[in-house]
């Protein structure tokens, strides 16, 4: 196995909690040693940062009572609450279903070793390069999000410096504190706790999202691996031989069938806190947006924001579409085959396979379902609501 195909999921992993995540070509031998009191320290450790990332939900919802009768500055507090909470229910969701998390990825770095056909290993080499390269883009692309935020204030306090103005105090997101924010040393403090509140926040929301990546991609390349094999396969061999491969598809079939389910099983809470708070975040930033038309800089912060709210959703429905596609075109490479010189007493087991794979994997949770469609939905509605507020105004 190549060395680093995994590592940036491992890596997520490891953001995210799982410190005994190790490479398959290295023997872990020195990280048995105390490893109960290490895993249960790193619990508490990850249970500490989510009460972190819960408690910058008060100064923030201070803030949006505070400014109550302004919707501009209200809305704008309400937006990072909506993205905080996604991201509490992301944290929370992976610390509940941590082992989970854990075996999925042990699981399809088995299955790539298991896998010795060339040719149905490129699906694989490929997918786990592409996710690789993905993630890395996806947290840059967040991580320069929040360093804006984060470094605004302090941008616009040296020009105002430079140039002989008075200095504004302002904090990288809208909050209010029970104490003396605005004059020295409680604005320092607010300012760090806001700075370690963004850090968090960008850390796991990108971790778990990249999980998920990881994860549909290889399920992905592995239906395409099983085509692979179907579609290549002449079927004119020796009854023994016919009834081993058959058997062998049978159960790798199920084997990714059952992968699914997990998948969709423990990222349920995510994907549907994804589509309800992105929906709602896509109301309060349109509203911004059409509210601060003709301030550039303001329209270059919010359309970057919701660029990046939306790619978060993106992601978790190109992955499930594909994964939805890659799932019922085994019925298609069955039909492709040469399925026609397998005897007929044979003949059956291609058909089960054919009838289950046109039961396509569909990602739901609760009244969402992680498609295309739907994102474009929400791309729609978002376009209605401008035409809206630009009606109103």
């Amino acid at each position: 196995m190549p060395e680093d195909l995994f590592r940036i999921q491992r890596n997520c992993l490891r953001l995210m909690g799982h410190q005994d995540i190790y490479d398959k070509n290295v023997l872990p031998g020195e990280e048995q040693k105390s490893k109960y009191c290490f895993g249960q320290c790193q619990t508490i450790k990850y249970v500490i940062l989510l009460l972190v990332m819960i408690s910058a939900q008060l100064p923030m919802m201070d803030y949006i009572i505070y400014h109550i009768d302004d919707l501009a500055l209200a809305t704008a507090s309400l937006s990072i609450v909506f993205t905080n909470v996604l991201t509490v229910i992301k944290t929370s969701t992976f610390l509940a279903y941590k082992r989970e998390f854990k075996q999925l990825m042990m699981e399809f770095e088995l299955m790539y070793d298991e896998l010795h056909e060339v040719g149905a290993k490129q699906f694989l080499v490929k997918a786990n390069v592409g996710a690789k390269r993905f993630v890395q883009l996806y947290f840059y692309s967040v991580s320069c999000t929040g360093l804006y935020f984060s470094i605004n204030p302090l941008v616009s306090m040296i020009w105002a410096k430079l140039n002989s103005k008075p200095l504004v105090l302002e904090l990288p997101m809208p909050m209010r504190f029970p104490f003396d924010f605005e004059s020295t040393p409680g604005y320092q403090f607010a300012y760090a706790y806001t700075i370690l509140i963004t850090i968090l926040v960008v850390m796991h929301a990108t971790s778990v999202d990249g999980i998920f990546v990881s994860f549909t991609n290889n399920l992905r390349s592995h239906f395409q691996a099983l085509q692979y094999f179907i579609e290549t396969n002449t079927f004119d061999k020796p009854d023994a031989l016919l009834q081993q491969e058959l058997r062998v598809y049978v159960q790798y079939h199920t084997r990714l069938l059952a992968l699914s389910e997990n998948v969709q099983r423990i990222f349920k809470p995510i994907i549907f806190g994804q589509f309800l708070m992105t929906s709602l975040q896509v109301c309060v930033i349109i509203y911004q947006l059409v509210t601060h038309m003709g301030v550039f800089m303001d329209m270059v912060v919010y359309c970057t924001f919701l660029s990046s709210i939306l790619l978060q959703l993106l992601i978790y429905c190109y992955g499930a579409e594909f994964l939805k596609i890659e799932s019922s075109a085994v019925g298609t490479a069955v039909q492709m085959s040469q399925w026609y010189n397998l005897p007929p007493r044979h003949r059956h087991v291609l058909r089960l396979i054919l009838l289950r794979s046109q039961r396509e994997i569909i990602i739901r949770a609760g009244f969402y379902e992680a498609s295309l469609a739907n994102f474009m939905s929400i791309l729609k509605a978002a376009m209605s609501y401008i035409t809206f507020i630009q009606s109103i105004e």
